[in-house]
């Protein structure tokens, strides 16, 4: 089984950063101080979903790079079940308590993407109320076993019996555990799946496990937490993504479609995500929030702010010159953009 630094070493062996020369020590050390001094899995998804970390080589035999700043790969939301993506599964863990003298913990079952954990899967056995599952890892989190070296990576967290599961963003500190962020996984038609294997052959598998990292998890830069999409809100981005994508904007022949939320079902982050993705992807030129209150438009220009990320650019345009500039504007950062409609 390859190791992390065998595996950032492999992604990375072009000429200008590692070449034919590995990490030595003290270069791993360098991605493993940087993984310490994130705060929060708010931070750490940020550092994730950054796709690059950098070191200053100090490996001699690079005669080339030796004593420079490199940037090196270590994760691509876009490479799922393809390129440099490498997939393991690792069972029964060992954890080291934060406390020096604490000991030895085991977890059931980690899902790791280029050498990084970032699912931690706990199980239960048959009749056994999932919460103790979840209660397990709440456990672990006091001990500070998720707050420190490769483990505070996990972005995902499940909780698991053969009747039940439950799924929620890392939040953290044992004390901002919360039973509102635990969700059940449903499918298309929102009918929650019981059945281990099928929570397996679908939240769990490649490509969703992927997905779900790189696209469904969202770092709220208002209270700098962690959160992921539950199902519905996925399926609904997946469609509004997929019929921008399918659509052929040269016909001129543009069926609308309509997602029903109700009061409370995070409709701001799911038209927020749905964006982001269809922005990214450059399916779209332009992606136009139309809103018919004042309150409305300031309150989501600051929550999709909030939701964004260090490279997107949200826009709230304030007079009909500032909106024609922004739409005819070929910038890249100028894609996302509010608008309040006046009657």
């Amino acid at each position: 089984m390859l190791r992390f630094p065998a595996i950032i070493y492999n992604n990375n062996r072009d000429m200008n950063r590692l070449g034919d020369f590995p990490l030595t020590d003290t270069e791993m050390q360098q991605i493993i101080t940087q993984v310490d001094a994130l705060k929060n899995p708010y931070e750490v998804n940020q550092f994730i979903n950054g796709g690059q970390v950098m070191i200053r080589r100090d490996n001699p035999d690079d005669k080339i790079n030796f004593g420079k700043e490199v940037y090196l790969t270590i994760f691509n939301a876009r490479e799922i079940r393809a390129g440099q993506s490498v997939y393991q599964i690792v069972r029964q863990p060992r954890f080291q308590t934060k406390h020096p003298l604490g000991t030895t913990r085991r977890g059931d079952v980690m899902l790791l993407i280029n050498g990084m954990p970032v699912v931690h899967i706990e199980l239960k056995r048959s009749g056994v109320d999932v919460t103790q599952a979840v209660n397990q890892i709440k456990e672990y989190a006091h001990e500070g076993i998720f707050s420190h070296g490769i483990f505070s990576l996990i972005q995902i967290f499940v909780a698991m019996t053969p009747e039940k599961t439950l799924y929620f963003a890392n939040p953290g500190a044992s004390e901002n555990y919360s039973p509102s962020f635990y969700f059940h996984w449903a499918d298309f038609n929102n009918e929650e799946i019981h059945a281990r294997k099928r929570i397996a052959a679908n939240l769990l598998s490649i490509p969703m496990a992927h997905q779900m990292v790189g696209y469904y998890t969202i770092a709220d830069d208002k209270d700098e937490t962690l959160k992921v999409l539950r199902s519905y809100q996925y399926f609904a981005t997946t469609k509004i993504w997929e019929r921008v994508r399918e659509t052929n904007w040269d016909d001129h022949y543009h069926k609308g479609g309509y997602i029903w939320h109700t009061t409370g079902s995070s409709k701001t982050m799911t038209s927020f995500k749905s964006a982001q993705l269809i922005a990214k992807a450059n399916d779209a030129d332009k992606v136009v929030f139309l809103l018919d209150r004042i309150e409305l438009s300031t309150q989501s220009a600051d929550e999709y702010r909030g939701f964004a990320n260090a490279d997107d650019n949200v826009l709230d345009t304030e007079d009909t010159r500032n909106l024609i500039r922004v739409l005819e504007s070929d910038a890249k950062d100028e894609c996302l953009i509010v608008i309040l409609f006046r009657k």
